[in-house]
């Protein structure tokens, strides 16, 4: 070919393009799919991880999002996910020591923070205010029994000895997304939601509950047995703990360090 190309060097136009098909080629074919099952908590974080995540490896990512607890129960059914980003640390412990996930894989991605809200503008002092006057119609937190933002929920009324007063005001979802959306659609006018669910905007008018209120929210992924012959689910986790993750994560008010 190389003296062919010496007899006529009009034929050198196409030689780049073949370098750069031949240097692409291990990365379109090492290509992979991987499958995700998120927490609802970290739906917009991890659509950005996501993306950033295709762009640098070239993988694909399907992402599936919902409560950490039906995850788990789907799994346990068969659920064809590759991995697995809990709202909690249990329920990955538990599919580790039932053989469904790769032992050692577990780790904590992010810390979770959640903050009082309302639909209604208005500051963050003048909620709390208004959640120990009782000035409030209902308040919406997650199920305390499914949900691990909700348990923090609760711990915060134990601490501010409102548990007992607010209790028939309480309006519960199954997960963090459903709490956020009786906020949002003024079905209660005070909500625990997630720190990372409000824009910065809606930020303004929350009050960021002090941490020392409540125990810390580690957030776990764990590799499952699906995923563990798939290059891609290994590159994700390993890409979960990048510094590129660390900087989405502070900025949707996650702490990376756990």
């Amino acid at each position: 070919m190389l003296s062919l190309l010496g007899r006529d060097p009009r034929l050198l136009w196409w030689l780049p393009t073949a370098i750069a098909i031949l240097f692409s080629w291990p990365l379109l074919s090492y290509a992979g799919e991987v499958k995700v099952a998120v927490a609802s908590n970290f739906m917009q974080p991890m659509k950005e991880i996501a993306t950033q995540f295709e762009r640098d490896t070239r993988h694909s990512v399907v992402l599936a999002f919902g409560s950490s607890g039906k995850f788990y129960a789907q799994i346990n059914h068969g659920a064809p996910f590759d991995v697995l980003l809990s709202a909690d640390q249990a329920k990955p412990s538990a599919l580790s020591a039932s053989g469904l996930a790769v032992a050692d894989s577990q780790f904590t991605y992010a810390l979770g923070a959640i903050v009082l809200w309302s639909a209604t503008p208005k500051d963050g002092a003048d909620l709390l205010a208004d959640l120990k006057a009782g000035q409030f119609n209902k308040l919406a937190f997650a199920n305390p029994k499914l949900a691990p933002y909700g348990a923090a929920a609760l711990e915060v009324l134990q601490h501010l000895s409102l548990q007992a007063a607010t209790q028939p005001k309480w309006v519960q979802g199954e997960n963090i997304a459903q709490t956020y959306q009786f906020v949002r659609t003024g079905n209660a006018d005070l909500g625990f939601v997630a720190r990372a669910q409000l824009a910065p905007e809606d930020l303004a008018f929350a009050w960021s509950v002090p941490k020392s209120f409540y125990g810390p929210i580690r957030q776990d992924a764990v590799l499952l047995q699906r995923g563990a012959a798939n290059p891609a689910a290994s590159e994700l986790m390993r890409y979960l703990r990048s510094d590129a993750v660390k900087a989405i994560l502070k900025k949707y008010g996650y702490d990376a360090d756990a």
